[in-house]
């Protein structure tokens, strides 16, 4: 099931101007994070995933999208957050994570609870992280987006998706995965068909 065009999402590479403050928020339990939409390809509902073999707990695996192999996290783990069973809304968000010392971009999937809605959050309204010291790494907080609808306000998490997971560790990963397979990013394996969203 593929949803991008139930948000309005333009995946394309045109249109920069107008999607620049945009922002696709989703919730992991009762807390509500955005990320980039220029960053969001497409959003999909969960399909079989290949666990793979020595990664960290919130790797989940890989998925076969239209015949491209594509690392998945869940974002509960990630966070440290307490798992909870998959639902309906249950969904996979396809990002482009970016390397931070220059080069490729890499699709990455990110396993949310729902995806909600776009917002446009203008730069003026968006404050830097705040500081807890040494006790909480918030690296990978691009800010916090105040949201005015009506007489209600709320804060957004707004992501640096770079830094959620770092495309080295996504390039090694994309890796494992075709020594583990035995096929390239643009093979699929028999059977794998049936997989793509």
């Amino acid at each position: 099931m593929s949803s991008t065009a139930a948000f309005g999402l333009n995946t394309g590479t045109t249109g920069g101007d107008d999607n620049e403050n945009k922002f696709l928020t989703f919730r992991l339990g009762s807390e509500e994070y955005g990320v980039e939409i220029l960053r969001v390809r497409e959003i999909i509902g969960l399909i079989d995933i290949t666990p793979l073999p020595k990664t960290p707990d919130y790797v989940k695996g890989v998925i076969n999208l239209r015949g491209k192999i594509i690392p998945v996290i869940e974002l509960r783990r990630k966070f440290a957050l307490p798992p909870v069973e998959y639902t309906e809304a249950t969904c996979v968000i396809v990002v482009e994570v970016a390397d931070p010392n220059g080069g490729d971009r890499f699709p990455m999937g990110v396993i949310v609870d729902t995806v909600s809605e776009v917002l446009d959050i203008a730069k003026e309204n968006i404050e830097p992280a705040p500081r807890f010291g040494c006790t909480l790494n918030t690296d990978y907080i691009l800010g916090m987006g105040k949201v005015t609808q009506g007489d209600a306000q709320r804060v957004t998490i707004l992501l640096d998706i770079d830094r959620v997971l770092l495309a080295r560790e996504l390039s090694g990963l994309i890796h494992d995965t075709e020594e583990h397979t035995g096929s390239a990013p643009g093979g699929s394996k028999p059977g794998d068909a049936r997989q793509a969203a």
